[in-house]
């Protein structure tokens, strides 16, 4: 099985791949597309643009050719899997994996705190996990880690990591019983957490998610 991966950092490839390897998913072949250009459009413009919205669109049906499910990693540009690109009746399920995220951190009810760290992933983040929850007991409050994103920019990573494990103790703390990283960034920030459980992540979440759709789509 073949899941071709749409990321907008670099790093996020090897975190998907450890994330495939820690879940034994030994025949499965994951293939690595990073578009920086598109995040660092969007938070030029304040956000997702119909434009950026399109041109990311235009982009993941390109990736559907030999795969078996193309994964969105990218909180900001989320969006862009929506009404308009299913009626371009992509031939292979294209997925969000925030979506999946939202849908694992939601499923039990509770207090469910969602940490992100680029303001520009507030909105869909809080939009994705809003809808999750609906027909949940779940509460859901979205967070910015203020300041976090300048130390990933600096390629401060231990700063970085540091900053949001000390967010998810806050929110272990003050009464959550679920914490999620937004962002695969963060995803090394959860074995820095002492406060609660292991906050959820994306990349193990999202790549079943797209397994499951390709095994379902065969």
């Amino acid at each position: 099985m073949r899941i071709v991966c749409l990321h907008t950092a670099d790093s996020n490839t090897a975190l998907f791949d450890a994330a495939a390897r820690a879940a034994g998913f030994e025949a499965l072949e994951l293939t690595h597309v990073v578009r920086a250009d598109l995040l660092a459009a969007a938070e030029q413009a304040g956000g997702l643009t119909e434009a950026i919205a399109s041109q990311t669109r235009e982009v993941l049906l390109t990736l559907t050719d030999n795969a078996h499910a193309v994964l969105l990693n990218c909180s900001t540009l989320s969006p862009s899997v929506n009404d308009a690109l299913a009626a371009q009746a992509a031939p292979v399920p294209i997925l969000r994996a925030d979506a999946a995220l939202a849908q694992r951190a939601v499923e039990n009810g509770g207090k469910v705190v969602v940490l992100c760290t680029v303001s520009t992933t507030l909105e869909p983040t809080t939009r994705v996990f809003a809808e999750a929850a609906k027909h949940t007991t779940a509460e859901v409050k979205v967070q910015l880690v203020s300041g976090a994103w300048d130390r990933f920019r600096a390629d401060n990573t231990a700063g970085y990591l540091s900053m949001i494990a000390t967010a998810a103790d806050a929110a272990y703390e003050n009464g959550a019983n679920v914490v999620a990283f937004a962002q695969t960034s963060m995803a090394g920030a959860a074995y820095l957490v002492k406060s609660g459980a292991k906050p959820l992540t994306t990349p193990a979440i999202a790549l079943a998610a797209a397994v499951q759709a390709a095994t379902l789509a065969a």
